[in-house]
């Protein structure tokens, strides 16, 4: 049984009239992804500014440790967009202090002669993921 369609739809994105099978729904294939995209946008938002904030924590991290383990102002990153809130892994060394890192750059929390700084280092193999003993 067929079903009877409307003689003249239009696209939902740009408005045209769809031309073709009575299926379709949009009148291009740029109307539907711009379609996927939006909606993908809005499903997904809480993910993509969580990702989004992880590559430029990582970046800043990376710009700036040139050395390998290098000592920064908290001010000069926070001002730069980073946000120590986002991280993706911890490492966490014998004597308690805890690196929290954006991916294979990680930073340590410091305040020393009343100065608040961020040791930034680089992920090394000693660094070992260890899994929970059952």
């Amino acid at each position: 049984m067929r079903f009877k369609m409307d003689k003249y739809r239009n696209c939902p994105v740009c408005g045209f009239s769809i031309k073709g099978r009575s299926d379709k729904k949009f009148c291009s294939s740029k109307c539907k992804s711009i379609y996927q995209y939006e909606n993908r946008q809005k499903k997904e938002a809480f993910y993509l500014k969580v990702d989004r904030q992880l590559k430029i924590n990582r970046k800043l991290l990376k710009h700036h440790n040139k050395s390998g383990y290098t000592t920064l102002k908290k001010s000069e990153l926070h001002a730069k967009g980073f946000d120590p809130n986002f991280f993706t892994h911890y490492w966490k060394t014998q004597n308690g202090e805890v690196y929290l890192f954006c991916y294979d750059y990680g930073f340590l929390s410091l305040e020393r002669n009343g100065k608040r700084k961020y040791l930034i280092v680089q992920w090394q193999d000693y660094m070992k993921f260890d899994k929970p003993k059952k």
